[in-house]
């Protein structure tokens, strides 16, 4: 019988959600590559962060990565954000990018993404720019110990990395920024003993489930990083989120969705109350990241139906101050788009193995105005610019 010692385990992040906080991240460089322009620093308000103000930023949103580091890579390597020498380098300067969540499940290197997205945003803002990252459904659901799209890999990944936390003397900071550039070591040294399912192999699947649940579970060190994301990001204009903002969350308040997903994540309950998964966010068809509406194929549905869908959205941005809204969530299997008059952008298109293996692709908005990028030489091209407001 396999066991893991609890007061072994790393010391998660801390529990304890801060107020309203607001932060600035100066910037030494200059607005785009011009010269002689300083930019002004961006400002994160609240905790999880809500509210970005970043002035003169490029912003950069990739969608659903699904545990596919190789694709992760090359879509932020197309984005022009990541060096292609494979020392994984921010190469962003002061851009801004937003990830919009599912990096979990459907793949073997989950934390490695993690990991990678972690060291990048430390490096972005020494540089002037950031980081975020949104929770999509998966990111919820493994934290609520649903572990059905979970693949035999990720299992493995959860057991190898608690072990490097036990060799890292469990700094969770340090190790969780060096597990991407340690985790294929790791992996190739563990491969010899998964080639087949003998006894020892069904021994190390049954340690796997066991240290992601130690990881994920409300309060575990991995469900406590992702509590240091929001569900639904406003920079400057935009809205980001991983299915899509309806009337009634901006009602309920986006700052009060976020933190209290981030305060179930972090395993923090009243006295006397079991654990309360925010179901306005994260739970029903119509929550911030399961929501669908959207995205739907336009070409399927009828004209009132149409401008119905296009009125809600209307409304929401308008509520929230919003000119558009970028989504995830649902592949979209002819690439990344936009509809209902470029308001919002869906940009999941599914490039992990374990969706449709299909071409990175990633948004990119300048002054307001959106594109996609589709291969790496249009990262510094002009085309297909699309003036979405």
């Amino acid at each position: 019988m396999v066991s893991l010692c609890l007061n072994s385990l790393p010391l998660p992040p801390s529990s304890h959600p801060k107020r309203l906080t607001e932060t600035s991240l100066s910037s030494s460089s200059f607005s785009n590559g011009s010269v002689g322009t300083a930019l002004k620093p961006i400002v994160v308000s609240g905790n999880p962060p809500t509210f970005v103000s970043a002035p003169g930023r490029r912003i950069v949103a990739v969608g659903d990565l699904h545990g596919d580091l190789d694709q992760a890579r090359s879509a932020l390597e197309m984005a022009g954000v990541l060096s292609s020498d494979g020392e994984d380098l921010w190469t962003g300067g002061d851009a801004v990018l937003v990830q919009l969540g599912d990096v979990l499940d459907r793949g073997d290197d989950e934390i490695a993404i993690l990991s990678l997205l972690r060291s990048l945003d430390i490096q972005a803002k020494a540089n002037g720019g950031a980081v975020f990252q949104v929770n999509g459904n998966h990111e919820t659901m493994n934290v609520e110990g649903d572990f059905r799209y979970v693949e035999s890999g990720a299992f493995d990944e959860c057991a190898d990395f608690l072990e490097y936390l036990n060799d890292y003397q469990y700094d969770w900071e340090g190790a969780l920024a060096g597990w991407c550039s340690m985790s294929r070591r790791w992996t190739d040294e563990q491969k010899m003993s998964r080639n087949n399912w003998g006894p020892w192999n069904l021994v190390k699947r049954q340690k796997g489930v066991i240290s992601r649940s130690v990881l994920f579970r409300p309060g575990g060190p991995l469900a406590c990083e992702l509590a240091r994301h929001a569900v639904v990001l406003k920079v400057n204009d935009w809205i980001f989120c991983h299915g899509g903002l309806l009337p009634h969350h901006v009602s309920y308040g986006i700052e009060r969705m976020n933190m209290e997903v981030s305060k179930w994540m972090r395993g923090l309950i009243d006295k006397d109350s079991s654990p309360h998964m925010p179901f306005i966010a994260t739970k029903g068809y119509d929550s911030v990241v399961w929501n669908r509406l959207y995205s739907r194929d336009i070409s399927d549905l009828e004209a009132c139906r149409i401008n119905q869908i296009n009125a809600i959205l209307e409304e929401t941005l308008q509520a929230v101050g919003a000119k558009a809204m970028v989504v995830g969530h649902t592949p979209q299997y002819l690439g990344a788009n936009c509809a209902y008059n470029c308001s919002i952008w869906r940009i999941d298109v599914g490039m992990s193995s374990g969706v449709l293996n299909s071409r990175p692709e990633v948004l990119e908005i300048r002054d307001d105005k959106a594109r996609v990028i589709r291969s790496r030489r249009d990262t510094l091209s002009e085309l297909r610019i699309v003036d979405s407001i």
